[in-house]
């Protein structure tokens, strides 16, 4: 079995390469083809991948390709995970928003409509070539804002292409773990967008066990989303918010502890990946050894200026567990080929599963997988509280989605607008403004 991952050149590769090592079943995938646009890149990841495979006897063999076409042809399975503008791009969006007053961060607010605007272009091209070229592949993006990027490829290549996040399953495993439950025998009852999604219920063997854990103070403080929202907001709420929820309840401490930070996430992040790729044109440099350390040292500063505002602390080793994207994956790859049939949180076109949005509208929930594609549960209905934020920031994807589509500069201050994290017509004239400047990739958007 065949699979392209585009972005290959990718930090975050070797995650999805050292679960494939781990499958030894048959039917898994025996060749990986790498396409990146940046050679360098390509071969210091092709790099870490030889030393992860040495001593694997039947690892996947590795071919690396600046050809996107020759990528794609005869592909099973692609992987999408591209970085429109890079690192310095996702810097970017953080300073020109930060600057306005208003929240930066990849996927949420400002800087995710900056990021889906230069990324959906480029995401609809990739569809389109799949289409046309594998038009038999399944593919599964990795690629952020994962929903909105998800909703745009549907669009060309319908329900074979399905978005994934380990945010919903990592969350789910902890709260597992925490009540003394197998994560793997908990149903997880999960429902909204990418990075905004509620648990509303856990159950072991059809006992919801969630209200025990929001009933006990200690259970909540002892693990990472208890610690950031608080007992007291969790109780109210009665449920347990995903991670990236914490920048709508927590928007003004959120963006006040971004501006007072010395360096930015993508900046930080930026910094460190430059200096690892650098490092790997160096003769002699111990590939694999080298991009551990500093994935290790990017994992323990995921979200550290949030965990500030809470007074959450360090993070502890427990919560350095993440569903594991690669993981997520994985599973859903076997399930798809081998029709070994699983339950995931995936992002999907919505169908019937959730009441309050159009059955085109790509959504996160669990799913059920098989040989056909992932299949969406219909879950119970969303509070008011969450129904809000879910239609207000689906109207802003749509937003996103017309002006990549039209070259509307309109749609796109819109979509600025319309989202609750911005408030502002005038600051989102700024910002579409703003984004223009810096990134080349936006040139496309009209001017007034």
């Amino acid at each position: 079995m065949k699979l392209t991952i585009l972005g290959g050149g990718g930090f975050r590769v070797p995650l999805v390469y050292g679960a494939l090592l781990g499958d030894h079943a048959e039917g898994r995938v025996s060749r990986v083809t790498l396409y990146d646009t940046d050679a360098d890149r390509l071969t210091a990841v092709a790099r870490v991948l030889d030393e992860q495979a040495r001593g694997v006897p039947d690892a996947p063999a590795v071919v690396a390709t600046t050809e996107l076409d020759e990528a794609l042809r005869g592909a099973d399975f692609v992987f999408s995970a591209i970085r429109v503008g890079g690192l310095a791009g996702r810097a970017a969006d953080e300073r020109v928003a930060l600057d306005l007053g208003v929240l930066g961060q990849e996927t949420v607010g400002a800087g995710g409509i900056a990021y889906g605007l230069r990324t959906v272009p480029v995401a609809v091209d990739l569809a389109r070539r799949i289409a046309r070229l594998a038009p038999h592949a399944w593919t599964i993006n990795f690629t952020n804002p994962a929903g909105l990027v998800t909703e745009a490829m549907s669009r060309h290549l319908g329900d074979r292409v399905i978005g994934i996040c380990d945010s919903p399953v990592g969350l789910g495993r902890r709260i597992a773990r925490v009540l003394g439950a197998d994560p793997d025998r908990a149903w997880v009852d999960y429902a909204g967008l990418n990075h905004l999604g509620w648990v509303r219920g856990l159950y072991v063997d059809g006992r919801d066990e969630l209200p025990r854990l929001l009933a006990d103070p200690a259970l909540l403080g002892s693990f990472e989303e208890g610690r950031l929202f608080g007992a007291e907001l969790l109780r109210s709420l009665g449920a347990i918010p995903n991670e990236y929820l914490h920048y709508y309840y927590f928007n003004r401490e959120a963006v006040r502890s971004y501006q007072e930070a010395e360096q930015t996430r993508g900046a930080f992040l930026r910094d460190q990946q430059e200096g690892f790729y650098a490092r790997m044109r160096e003769p002699g440099t111990p590939a694999l050894s080298t991009w551990d350390r500093t994935r290790a040292e990017r994992e323990a500063t995921y979200m550290a200026e949030n965990r500030d505002v809470a007074g959450a602390g360090e993070r502890e080793e427990s919560d350095l567990e993440s569903g594991g994207y690669e993981q997520v994956a994985l599973a859903l790859m076997r399930a798809i080929a081998r029709n070994e049939r699983t339950s995931l949180i995936l992002n999907v076109r919505n169908r019937t599963a959730l009441s309050v949005l159009d059955a085109e509208a790509v959504v996160e929930v669990p799913c059920l997988v098989d040989a056909n594609g992932a299949h969406p549960v219909a879950v119970s209905p969303l509070p008011y509280h969450a129904v809000g934020l879910v239609t207000a920031v689906k109207a802003v994807e749509r937003a996103v989605l017309e002006a990549a589509e039209s070259g509307s500069r309109a749609a796109a201050v819109r979509a600025f607008a319309l989202h609750p994290l911005v408030d502002s017509v005038a600051v989102a004239r700024r910002l579409v403004d703003g984004y223009a400047e810096v990134h080349p990739q936006l040139a496309y958007l009209d001017r007034p």
